[in-house]
């Protein structure tokens, strides 16, 4: 296996250097009507179909790449090796999607992980011990003794006051991840009956301040202060402090000390999987096991799903109404209602005809924010990488391989500064990593004794020093990655069989996410709930009737999988029903 190694250079196509696993698009032939159609093929795009078949509305879901999945999607990017190739772990499914859709039933299957988290330390072991580390999970006990070799005080005192307080805070938000925002035109005018039944809209967040009760305070904290006030409140300990940290800015272009950072935590640490609260895990097959199952129970209710189906604009009628969609190669589909997985901006400044917005709206939209520091590394190795901190023999997994290992993040300090590199436009040159090992519980990804390592990157900027990035830029940042990798795991670049970067720009062109953020716009206070992605369109509804919303732009953001499509659906067959 290790003769060759293979480099994904992104501007090529991955077909020169292997397969890329195909989904199996609907048997079905594209009709020229459909009561829906959804822009995109992702896990969202599949279950706001069949909530939208189930509800009565003959849909289609069009995927302008060969694979479902969108942004979860498993690709054979070198042959024998599987990788999630953008999103990696699985958490935040609501539990009503998973039973309604018949999940488990439609192949999903889950691998857990306990313990989750691994932060090793760069330093001298004393009297010949390995360097310390700090490996968190879900035994108390065993965090207390992990968390006691950095502080007494926060082992016995601290972590479970601060483990109970965050469950708290995150439980008390579920009813607001499950519905729509309020609906404030709705309740604030129009006739008392409308306003009645707009005031059911309201009941989710008295569920939300009815749980939280007392804690209101600590509530409206977390989610605008920076997490280093609160953190420092409770801790004493730097690795603690640091590895709690990295959950409160992964995938946001902000740092520890920046206002609203504590938001971020919060909405990690509130996932739900298998009834096990906080919980992640790897789906068998990557992550577009999830998007299969999904499709799978979609198609089951008799959507059709379709593949390499490039969506070019829009139909809106002169009277500013969405009628279906035009492909890029002329094919006109025609529908009732059209609701578009893309972000916001590809949404209303690509997709939709500028003509039918007006230019206050469109200025709105190009205020959202969609910085991201994100680049993602995907990478084959021969051999599982052996940490100093915690050595296994033999190439044998121990409990930390199947954690998120989180490398340059035993300080805060360290954060602090690789943030700077990037907001002042250079890649951090002591970038913030999270590695996975997912082929460690899974073995179907990677062929024996192989394994694929994920490499969830932090920071780097969508333009160098205000250019483009060049496929030297990459290489030279994923050296830079590797080179800290190995102070970690001694023996990891002579591993690499092959690589796959993902600059910020790469995750926009191929995945379709505006600014390479994941989140399909910043999960920042003034852009959740109400405001998300703007005020006027918290309801999923568009200025263009018949166009809608439905991804993770929209409420309650991205990570929290099939919720946004849940709710537009909500909203679809609402309205369908008025009419």
């Amino acid at each position: 296996m290790a003769a060759a190694m293979w480099t994904v250079r992104v501007p090529r196509a991955l077909t020169v250097l292997g397969t890329v696993t195909r989904s199996r698009s609907s048997q079905t032939a594209l009709k020229p009507q459909y009561d829906a159609l959804v822009i995109g093929g992702g896990e969202i795009c599949e279950t706001v179909a069949a909530y939208l078949q189930k509800g009565g509305l003959k849909t289609a879901v069009l995927e302008r790449r060969h694979v479902l999945g969108g942004a979860a999607v498993s690709e054979e990017i070198f042959p024998g090796f599987h990788f999630s190739r953008c999103s990696y772990l699985l958490s935040l499914l609501r539990p009503h999607i998973y039973k309604d859709l018949e999940l488990k039933k439609h192949g999903l299957r889950v691998y857990m992980r306990d313990p989750h988290a691994f932060t090793p330390m760069l330093e001298e072991g004393v009297s010949g011990a390995p360097p310390r580390s700090l490996t968190l999970g879900s035994d108390l006990a065993m965090n207390q003794m992990e968390i006691g070799k950095f502080s007494k005080k926060d082992a016995e005192v601290a972590f479970p006051a601060f483990n109970a307080y965050l469950e708290k805070l995150a439980g008390a938000i579920h009813p607001l991840l499950d519905a729509p925002p309020v609906d404030i035109a709705g309740v604030t005018s129009g006739s008392p009956i409308k306003r009645l039944n707009a005031a059911k809209t309201l009941m989710p967040l008295v569920k939300c301040g009815w749980k939280l009760g007392g804690n209101i305070p600590d509530f409206y904290e977390i989610i605008t202060a920076p997490i280093m006030k609160i953190l420092n409140r409770w801790f004493e300990s730097e690795p603690l402090r640091a590895t709690l940290a990295t959950d409160a800015v992964i995938g946001a272009m902000t740092s520890p000390s920046n206002p609203g950072s504590g938001y971020v935590l919060l909405h990690h640490v509130m996932g739900e999987l298998e009834k096990e609260k906080g919980s992640w895990g790897y789906v068998e097959g990557g992550m577009g096991g999830v998007s299969q199952a999904i499709a799978r129970s979609a198609r089951s209710c008799g959507v059709d799903i379709f593949t390499e189906k490039d969506v070019g604009q829009v139909l809106v009628s002169s009277d500013g109404v969405a009628k279906g969609v035009v492909l890029k190669d002329g094919t006109e589909i025609h529908s009732k209602v059209v609701l578009s997985n893309a972000t916001p901006y590809v949404t209303f400044k690509n997709l939709t005809p500028q003509a039918a917005l007006s230019p206050e709206f469109i200025k709105a939209v190009d205020q959202i924010d969609y910085t991201s520091p994100v680049t993602k590394i995907n990478v084959a190795v021969d051999k599982l990488p052996n940490f100093l901190a915690s050595p296994t023999p033999s190439d044998k997994p121990g409990p930390h391989h199947q954690c998120s290992i989180h490398l340059n993040c035993e300080s805060v300090e360290l954060l602090e500064t690789a943030y700077k590199e990037a907001v002042n436009g250079r890649p951090s040159a002591r970038p913030m990593l999270e590695m996975t090992i997912p082929s460690v519980l899974d073995p179907t990804l990677a062929p024996p004794g192989c394994h694929v390592v994920s490499l969830f990157t932090q920071y780097t900027p969508y333009r160098i020093e205000g250019r483009e990035w060049t496929d030297q830029d990459r290489e030279d940042y994923a050296d830079t990655a590797f080179d800290w990798v190995e102070q970690y795991a001694p023996g990891f670049k002579k591993s690499i069989l092959g690589k796959d970067i993902l600059a910020p720009p790469d995750l926009e062109r191929i995945f379709g996410l505006t600014g390479g953020n994941i989140f399909h716009g910043s999960m920042s206070l003034d852009q959740l709930y109400l405001a998300r992605p703007l005020p006027s369109l918290s309801h999923y509804r568009t200025p263009i009737k018949g166009l809608y919303l439905c991804g993770s732009g929209s409420h309650p953001g991205g990570g929290v999988m099939g919720s946004p499509g849940w709710n537009a659906a909500l909203i679809v067959l609402h309205d369908r029903k008025r009419q």
